[in-house]
């Protein structure tokens, strides 16, 4: 079948969250403070692990990748949200399209997998603590950012080109907020089987696998943890992983039950559900989680803020 007008488009129409104008405007007031919190939460974070040398350890250095993904992943779809929020006709091109999914897909990857590597940090810190630092050397832990990135975006290659060569017969209307793997499929007009294969494929490469990563570290983590005899040990232990457990549990549940169901059960609505809390919602909660609950964090914080405040004088 060759490629013209019949049966591939040039634009999408995106539906969007509401078509009342009063909706729209509160949630791009939302939706822009959600944005601005995102964007100054993580850019503190890598702010502080950059100027404090206390936080030039692995685990910080895992930190600094997933907000550097964060900011990334947040911006490649929440800034044409916004822009949507003000228009009568939602419109986005087939290019802006195929380049939108590939971003979004290539940093939703690549933060599934550097979760996975940070928890094989929190293993080595908590199950083997004096070999932490031979163990965890600066070699491994670009080899694991590495290969985080790198099979993110080869994963996102491959399934971006599948699902924008799926012709539509002249069907452009997406209800979705952005451009969205299974949203793109419903308009194909072709059997789309091999690519259901695919995305299957693809969420155990990124998702179950790393996610069986995460429980099989945490399930010895919890092992060696409830061996200590103090309180304040145990305390100690589980509350270096809190941060990460949080974050953990929050990206992987949704994720796992939306992509690895069979495609016919997947709605619309829970489809824009997912990806307006993984594009929104954790990128605004990562920094928060991290600072809130991680004293090494808050303690350098303090160090700036004291700093500047004595240069000021």
């Amino acid at each position: 079948m060759g490629r013209d007008n019949v049966t591939w488009v040039s634009e999408f129409i995106l539906m969007g969250l509401s078509s009342d104008r009063g909706t729209q405007a509160g949630l791009f007031i939302l939706f822009a403070a959600a944005y601005l919190l995102t964007l100054l939460g993580n850019g503190l974070i890598l702010l502080l692990i950059w100027l404090d040398v206390r936080l030039h350890l692995p685990m910080y250095f895992f930190l600094c990748n997933l907000s550097l993904v964060d900011i990334c992943y947040t911006s490649s779809g929440v800034p044409q949200m916004l822009v949507h929020f003000l228009m009568e006709k939602k419109t986005i091109s087939f290019a802006q399209c195929g380049t939108q999914l590939f971003f979004s897909l290539a940093f939703g990857g690549t933060e599934f997998l550097l979760l996975a590597a940070m928890a094989y940090d929190r293993y080595v810190a908590i199950c083997d603590p004096l070999c932490y630092i031979a163990v965890m050397s600066p070699r491994l832990c670009m080899a694991l950012a590495a290969v985080s990135w790198l099979v993110g975006l080869a994963n996102s290659a491959m399934e971006t080109a599948l699902t924008m060569h799926l012709p539509t017969c002249g069907h452009n209307v997406l209800n979705h907020v952005a451009c969205e793997t299974l949203a793109l499929m419903r308009l194909a007009c072709v059997d789309i089987t091999f690519n259901q294969v695919v995305i299957v494929a693809s969420s155990v490469v990124v998702l179950l696998v790393p996610c069986c990563l995460v429980s099989l570290s945490y399930t010895h983590i919890a092992a060696v943890v409830l061996r200590i005899r103090s309180t304040h040990g145990r305390r100690k232990a589980f509350g270096t992983c809190a941060s990460h457990l949080t974050v953990v549990s929050m990206s992987y549940g949704m994720a796992l039950f939306t992509y690895m169901q069979p495609h016919s059960m997947a709605s619309a609505e829970q489809e824009k559900l997912v990806v307006l809390f993984y594009a929104v919602v954790t990128p605004m909660l990562n920094p928060l989680i991290y600072s809130l609950q991680n004293k090494d964090v808050k303690a350098a914080l303090s160090r700036v803020l004291i700093r500047s405040s004595a240069l000021k004088q």
